[in-house]
């Protein structure tokens, strides 16, 4: 296997991420496959809790890629603990050698190439949104790298990470982690916010033992170096 290319200056913005429904959608940018990885390798490394769990296809376009190239980067992605799954490529080389190591080629899905026309706050591409219509039960996870809404409950031993915001409409009992790819000005909104650990970017802050009897909406979001949560009104407090 060949060595992953020392790190050098290399803008983690060379790759965009997508959520998918099978997990992560990685499209490594134009400037050559050893670049992409020291951009994947920068972005695993500045947000670890978002990635680890997850799994990943990666697009890398029209790159012919061999075998060991392509272990070095299921090598990467495992030791920060996702898995690769997937590997979409244009070049029938490259489709050969990641059929043959036993990953998908065929997400089904078109696959536009070049940048994101507009980026959100903190210069992260624009991706959809995530709805889930169900309550989060204990162990469940769902991570996206755009906001997550849960029309719902999240229960003890649930996890939500996003890249963007979170609401719960209902019961915030679980873990939640939003601005996850370091949004400081993410939020996160739900009817009854009693999380046993809330997260906004690099700031975390835990409920206290005693509840009010009778919770009102809240909203959390990052103020003067903390996590402060207001009463929620459907905007931002001013």
């Amino acid at each position: 296997m060949s060595p992953v290319p020392e790190k050098e200056r290399v803008s983690p913005d060379t790759i965009t991420i997508k959520g998918i429904r099978q997990g992560l959608l990685v499209t490594l940018g134009e400037e050559g496959w050893s670049p992409g990885l020291l951009a994947l390798e920068a972005r695993l490394d500045a947000n670890p809790a978002f990635f680890r769990g997850g799994r990943v296809a990666l697009d890398v376009g029209a790159q012919e890629l061999n075998h060991s190239e392509i272990e070095d980067a299921r090598a990467l992605l495992a030791r920060h603990g996702v898995d690769l799954w997937a590997v979409v490529s244009t070049n029938p080389i490259t489709e050969a050698a990641a059929q043959e190591l036993g990953l998908v080629i065929d997400l089904g899905l078109s696959r536009p190439r070049g940048p994101e026309a507009a980026t959100e706050r903190g210069g992260e591409p624009v991706v959809e949104g995530l709805v889930v219509r169900r309550t989060l039960r204990s162990g469940q996870s769902l991570r996206h790298p755009g906001h997550i809404v849960v029309i719902g409950d999240v229960n003890p031993g649930a996890e939500v990470v996003a890249g963007g915001d979170i609401v719960v409409w209902g019961r915030l009992r679980g873990m939640v982690h939003a601005g996850a790819l370091g949004d400081e000005g993410a939020v996160v909104c739900a009817l009854d916010l009693a999380p046993t650990q809330l997260r906004i970017a690099g700031y975390i802050a835990r409920s206290p033992e005693e509840r009010r009897r009778e919770p009102v909406p809240e909203m959390a979001s990052v103020q003067e170096g903390q996590i402060v949560a207001v009463p929620w009104y459907g905007k931002k407090m001013g």
